[in-house]
């Protein structure tokens, strides 16, 4: 949870308005932030693992996956990534919507994280 989302959940103590103004001087947060996440706009870093391909749990299955066949000596190729990646959103939709193989930046970016 971030800070501006913090503050909001806390109030303000006695005396001070119930305004986003006094919320921020108090919380030292931006004004603007404190208005956007009381308005349901989310935070960059919350919105950034909505948009991920594979959620965070599935992520760390494949990297256990992929360490522990590095070490019985069998290392996975990159370019495999994709396709263990869509195997694995294919078992998370129960519904009949088709999901679509992740894009060609997806190993790059799974890399980095």
């Amino acid at each position: 949870m971030d800070l501006a989302t913090q503050v909001l959940a806390e109030g303000l103590p006695p005396g001070l308005p119930k305004t986003y103004v006094a919320q921020a001087k108090w919380g030292q947060v931006p004004y603007s932030t404190l208005y956007h996440r009381a308005h349901g706009r989310p935070s960059k870093k919350d919105k950034a693992i909505r948009q991920q391909y594979l959620n965070p749990s599935e992520e760390k299955a494949l990297v256990k996956y992929l360490l522990r066949m590095r070490d019985l000596g069998f290392p996975v190729r990159i370019k495999y990534l994709p396709s263990l990646a869509f195997i694995i959103a294919r078992q998370r939709s129960t519904t009949g919507r088709t999901i679509k193989p992740p894009g060609k930046n997806w190993p790059k970016a799974f890399q980095q994280r």
